[in-house]
């Protein structure tokens, strides 16, 4: 039997403690107790994550045998397309990068930053989510499209899909397989490595030729490349590395891509893919724009992979208003219907005048190298 006083507790068999004593017996406690899931945590994290790196390469979860996650996400061009195709076969817009994903918020009508623009009464419009529309709301989401696809891993339903796993020596539930992949794809040296020549420039620890420099304050610059405004280039006020991406979804106006097997206007937010904003004609062309990060490791650019080579991609910027018989066939802004023409982006660098001469648009090229990582990189 014990007694209580006001600062201790006295029990028959001599045991005796103070309050203090007691709160730190609790406090171990709780703390050993806190070890003991974090370690659990950290086992299932890394038992799911060499799980999903299984997933992601193994070609057996698709109908035919042949295509896996990797087919279009190769990690030898940092997990993006491994070719120049526009689109890779059975897909209608080109393959993004799985790289640099990790701090993309979800999908939001109307997101207030305060931290990039400085005032968090500035509506910016929609931002977020994954895919060109960005209607997937994370990772798993994402996952899961492709593996139903008709036209890429075309698993009829969970079932056949789980059948196939489970031939592959996948005992798991169909929600494991897909939080594996997510977790694997959230692996920092995998697919956020920040190893490139520009991250090694902004931490003091590498430097830039006077060409990189000199299209570093082109592309920053708002009267000239003024690339900076929707890919943030610096770091953030509390250090993080840059993205290049503000995660807006905007309308470029880009030509429509005449050499795809679905040769009809895609209009990005408003459909055909995603249908929570058909009908909402402000946003119909409106595209997520990427990260800037490996970007000339691509060989397709835009979400139609209509331009093929990095130079011609900033030249389109330079040259959509100023040129736009060198782009458009015909009607301008051809891949968007008349009565949406009106959403497209007309700010710096688009205007009648070009904003970078032939040497500058260099000059940006050669800064938009340094974004490579160091296990990519290519020149």
């Amino acid at each position: 039997m014990c007694q209580l006083s006001d600062k201790s507790i006295t029990c028959d068999d001599g045991w005796v403690t103070s309050f203090r004593a007691l709160s730190v017996l609790v406090l171990a406690g709780s703390l050993v107790a806190q070890t003991h899931s974090r370690a659990d945590q950290f086992r299932r994290a890394t038992a799911l994550e060499d799980l999903g790196r299984r997933l992601f390469f193994d070609a057996r979860l698709s109908a035919s045998g042949r295509m896996s996650c990797a087919t279009c996400h190769d990690p030898h061009v940092a997990y993006g397309p491994p070719n120049g195709l526009a689109v890779q076969p059975g897909g209608r817009r080109a393959v993004p990068s799985l790289r640099y994903l990790q701090s993309i918020p979800q999908f939001t009508e109307h997101y207030y930053d305060s931290e990039s623009h400085g005032d968090e009464s500035v509506d910016n419009g929609p931002t977020g989510g994954l895919g060109w529309d960005g209607r997937f709301d994370r990772g798993r989401t994402q996952a899961r499209a492709p593996l139903f696809s008709p036209f890429e891993m075309a698993n009829e339903n969970e079932a056949a899909l789980l059948r196939r796993a489970r031939a592959a020596g996948y005992p798991q539930p169909f929600q494991t397989l897909l939080e594996a992949i997510e977790v694997f794809e959230q692996t920092p040296s995998a697919f956020y490595p920040y190893s490139s020549r520009y991250d090694a420039w902004l931490s003091g620890k590498g430097t830039l030729s006077e060409r990189e420099l000199r299209g570093f304050r082109l592309f920053t610059d708002p009267d000239k490349g003024n690339c900076a405004r929707c890919h943030i280039a610096t770091k953030a006020p509390n250090g993080a590395l840059p993205q290049f991406t503000d995660y807006g979804l905007i309308a470029l106006g880009v030509p429509r891509n005449r050499d795809l097997p679905a040769n009809m206007p895609d209009l990005g937010l408003c459909g055909p893919d995603r249908t929570d904003f058909k009908g909402r004609a402000e946003y119909c062309g409106r595209f997520m724009t990427p990260t800037l990060r490996n970007v000339a490791t691509r060989g397709a650019f835009f979400h139609n992979g209509v331009v093929h080579t990095l130079r011609d991609a900033v030249r389109f910027y330079v040259e959509r208003d100023s040129r736009p018989e060198k782009w458009y066939p015909g009607r301008k802004y051809d891949d968007l219907p008349p009565e949406y023409a009106a959403n497209v982006e007309t700010g710096a660098p688009f205007g009648p005048k070009p904003a970078l001469t032939d040497s500058e648009i260099d000059d940006v090229v050669a800064f938009l190298e340094t974004l490579t990582d160091s296990d990519v990189r290519t020149k």
